[in-house]
């Protein structure tokens, strides 16, 4: 069986490292706060390139924790694109803003620009620039955009752990990032975790103080904030996880240039387009085509495993119903019955990968005559 994903075999790989560290947590009974939290900020503020970095509960307390701390008007609309996870577009909403969808680009996923465009208005307060599938958005133009609107850039990063755009990490590029920790990401922890980037102080400040009851000191509360904590234990197994994080890189990378190079020319498959200024780290490696669900009946009837990311785009989905939007003439709307994401990830050899490579060619040699 070739895996879609294999915790197991990435704990057995530094099982000593990471139980040595849970135990060291556990028999100080530092839970919540603690020096490895204290560390893991540190290191993973160094490791993206940001000044300040924010350790909170998961990816989403991120993203709505981030939209807080910018102190928008209320009912102020966010930009999101159509092809990503709910959290992304339920962060806006839940925080007492609404949520305006645009397209996603045919070629690498990310948020379309000329469809952004369009969706601009004066009450457009901030974009939501989701590093899809590991891939950057097109950060230049989205600054641009900013400075001339007046609006601000949350990066949500919850695939692009040490993804690069230019030669520079994702999340403090714009005004504010946003990493979820969960078990399935390029880094991961055993259970639910985020953070949050940034180089501006003030927001640094403040999404600290709302993630912890919007105080500082222990009984000074400033404001009323949430409950939002990074326990220790996470930190801990993340710190032991970050020290790899570069090396899982590459290998993700070197199996997506292999599918790259070796789909190829397939006719009805269509295969991402890396852009030449980005790094992509490849959270998912998503292929389209139109016998989707018969090409994955095919590949696990094989022994590999396959996902769907995602099935049912935002607009189509009934949480949004209301916003009419599904009847849009999106990309996304068009082609999520079309993405298929292959088996991705440091457990994969190359030689997996070409296992991976000949069942596909086989299945449209067969079908797609």
């Amino acid at each position: 069986m070739i895996k879609f994903l294999d915790l197991v075999g990435q704990y057995n790989s530094i099982k000593g490292e990471v139980d040595s560290a849970i135990e060291s947590v556990i028999s100080k009974s530092s839970f919540i706060g603690g020096e490895e939290i204290k560390k893991l900020e540190e290191d993973f503020a160094q490791f993206q390139g940001a000044e300040h970095c924010i350790g909170v509960a998961n990816g989403t307390d991120a993203l709505e924790i981030a939209i807080e701390a910018l102190e928008l008007p209320a009912k102020s609309e966010i930009i999101v694109p159509a092809n990503s996870f709910i959290a992304s577009s339920e962060a806006v909403t839940r925080s007492g803003h609404k949520v305006v969808f645009c397209d996603c680009d045919p070629n690498n996923y990310t948020i379309s620009i000329a469809s952004l465009k369009q969706k601009l208005t004066s009450k457009t307060k901030a974009i939501l620039a989701v590093h899809l599938y590991g891939h950057p958005c097109d950060m230049d133009e989205l600054l641009s955009l900013a400075k001339e609107k007046n609006i601000y850039i949350i990066e949500d990063c919850a695939q692009a752990h040490a993804a690069e755009y230019k030669g520079k990490r994702v999340g403090a590029i714009g005004d504010i990032g946003t990493f979820s920790f969960y078990p399935g990401k390029n880094l991961g922890a055993y259970g639910d975790a985020g953070a949050i980037i940034t180089n501006n102080v003030h927001l640094a400040k403040k999404t600290r103080m709302i993630a912890n009851h919007g105080r500082i000191e222990k009984y000074n509360h400033v404001f009323e904030g949430r409950n939002s904590r990074l326990d220790n234990l996470q930190a801990a197994i993340l710190n032991v996880k970050l020290k790899y994080l570069e090396d899982w890189t590459k290998q993700r990378i070197a199996i997506a240039d292999y599918y790259l190079k070796e789909l190829d020319g397939i006719h009805n498959l269509k295969l991402p387009k890396r852009e030449k200024w980005a790094r992509q780290v490849y959270h998912l490696f998503v292929i389209r085509t139109n016998s989707r669900d018969q090409l994955k009946t095919f590949l696990l009837e094989r022994n590999i495993q396959c996902g769907v990311h995602y099935p049912i785009s935002l607009p189509k989905l009934k949480a949004y119903e209301y916003l009419d939007s599904a009847s849009e003439g999106f990309f996304a709307n068009k082609t999520d019955s079309e993405l298929l994401s292959l088996p991705i990830g440091e457990h994969l050899t190359i030689k997996d990968a070409d296992t991976v490579v000949k069942a596909i060619r086989d299945y449209f040699s067969e079908h797609e005559l």
